[in-house]
């Protein structure tokens, strides 16, 4: 059984960190174009991908281009509550990953893949491991201490957050994971410490 993470870039000229994780194994590299995620997952076949990326818009809005006061989910607001960080998907850069993220998850539903959201950091505080902020070597020592094998000195911050979405969805699979708001619009996270 394999789970894809992926740290999706906003743009496919910017990397996005790949993982597959096959029981504690991750593997992880960079790649660029919807098409090279989409041909790495149709070869995998994993058992469920997650996006690091909104997957959905607010309720009262139909589109990023529609201007309205809609500018949080459910998931959000419970982010909010739980004091985890994170940047709302209306806000300027966001914008164009959410519509990258939003696009990739129709193509793959459409192809019967289980795709979630995840968001690596607020996984990373619920966990309590540092966020790449902190150092990427103290990220990955935590992926360490969790148990994750296959991690290097060498792995990229998108990579580490790959393998972060992986582990997520690992959870997810094994009913350790909760949802942030409505399985179809919310985030998935670890269950966790955090209030």
């Amino acid at each position: 059984m394999s789970i894809v993470g992926l740290d999706l870039a906003g743009v496919e000229t910017r990397p996005t960190g790949y993982c597959v994780l096959a029981g504690m194994d991750a593997e992880t590299s960079l790649i660029f174009t919807d098409k090279e995620i989409l041909a790495k997952i149709r070869q995998v076949l994993p058992k469920v991908v997650a996006i690091d990326a909104p997957l959905t818009l607010p309720p009262g809005r139909t589109s990023l281009e529609e201007r309205n006061k809609a500018h949080l989910r459910e998931c959000d607001r419970e982010l909010l509550k739980r004091h985890i960080k994170f940047f709302p998907l209306t806000l300027g850069p966001m914008r164009k990953l959410t519509e990258r993220g939003m696009r990739l998850k129709r193509i793959l539903e459409a192809e019967n893949f289980v795709t979630i959201e995840a968001y690596p950091g607020g996984a990373q505080d619920v966990l309590g491991i540092p966020r790449k902020q902190k150092g990427l070597e103290k990220l990955k020592v935590g992926l360490d201490n969790l148990g994750l094998k296959g991690l290097s000195n060498v792995m990229s911050d998108h990579e580490l957050d790959a393998v972060t979405c992986a582990y997520v969805g690992k959870l997810f699979l094994e009913g350790n994971a909760i949802v942030y708001g409505r399985l179809d619009n919310g985030i998935i996270m670890p269950k966790g410490k955090k209030k």
